[in-house]
């Protein structure tokens, strides 16, 4: 019990691998991200087309929605928009190529961290329903 409020702190919810994981890889995305985005600003990596301060916004509109969606893992569309997010930053590539390398990097990290996940965490599920068995339950 806590002693400001008088009842016991809640348990932590249990996460899985695929969560734990891929909420490490996007927050260093994240970081990575908005330093190449104030990279692409101070360099006028940009087309002229583009104003060079859309480096500093996209990068760090990109490390934004990377950290909230590392809060949000345990929903499978959480994953998903996550591969989404893969794909929108290796499109960035094409505007400075820098980027694709990236996005090559953490795009591979990503998919070890959601499939291996997903595959340990299936695993784990199973292990503790054969121990469930066991007990006699």
């Amino acid at each position: 019990m806590t002693a400001v409020s008088g009842r016991a702190p809640r348990p932590r919810r249990a996460r899985g691998a695929a969560e734990s994981l891929g909420s490490v890889v996007l927050v260093f995305e994240s970081v990575v991200v908005f330093l190449a985005g104030l990279a692409v600003f101070g360099l006028n990596a940009l087309p002229e087309s583009i104003p060079d301060w859309w480096g500093i916004v996209g990068g760090a509109v990109a490390a934004l929605v990377m950290i909230v969606l590392a809060g949000l893992l345990r929903h499978r569309w959480a994953i998903v928009a996550g591969w989404v997010l893969q794909v929108v930053l290796l499109a960035a590539g094409f505007l400075v190529p820098a980027i694709a390398v990236v996005a090559l990097i953490f795009g591979a990290m990503w998919g070890y961290a959601t499939i291996k996940g997903a595959s340990l965490d299936r695993r784990n599920a199973r292990l503790a329903a054969e121990a469930d068995l066991s007990n006699g339950d």
